[in-house]
């Protein structure tokens, strides 16, 4: 069974996303691509896309994202947002190796205005090719966040 991943973009990032969906959809690793938004012409602010597209993740409906804006940063941000999900940019391909191997993380973002799209694309191909090792060193370091992440939570129910 491949990976179902979703993609979105703010109109910053809107470019690069489509060239990096049709890489998705041509990759044998992908069994789904889900295309979050936007599309070319559209002006949301990224929180609106980055919230949805990351609860897809929460709740199961997706197994990795690559969200784009103009840095990565504003949907790096607001996907961290959603409870259960773990996001970062990364702009070189050691940090988007231990974005899975050190940190299990689901959402890889990029910056159309940092790097170049060759490079978005090939940064979105190695993500899809890591797999997070449970008897890692670093497991420990996911568990404490995913406990904090649950305490935070019942806080807030309160």
């Amino acid at each position: 069974m491949g990976l179902r991943i979703v993609i979105a973009a703010d109109p910053a990032g809107v470019d690069y996303k489509e060239a990096v969906k049709a890489d998705l959809e041509a990759d044998p690793r992908v069994e789904q691509v889900i295309d979050a938004g936007c599309a070319p012409g559209e002006t949301p602010l990224y929180p609106s896309i980055a919230f949805p597209a990351a609860t897809m993740i929460a709740q199961g409906q997706a197994d990795r994202g690559i969200f784009f804006c103009g840095t990565g940063m504003g949907m790096a941000i607001s996907a961290n947002k959603v409870p259960g999900v773990r996001a970062s940019t990364a702009h070189d391909s050691f940090s988007v190796e231990r974005l899975i191997m050190s940190n299990d993380a689901h959402v890889l973002c990029l910056g159309q205005r940092v790097i170049g799209r060759e490079l978005a694309r090939r940064l979105a191909s190695e993500f899809l090719g890591y797999t997070f090792d449970p008897a890692s060193h670093s497991k420990a370091n996911i568990d404490l966040i995913i406990e904090h992440e649950g305490r935070a939570d019942s806080r807030a129910a309160h």
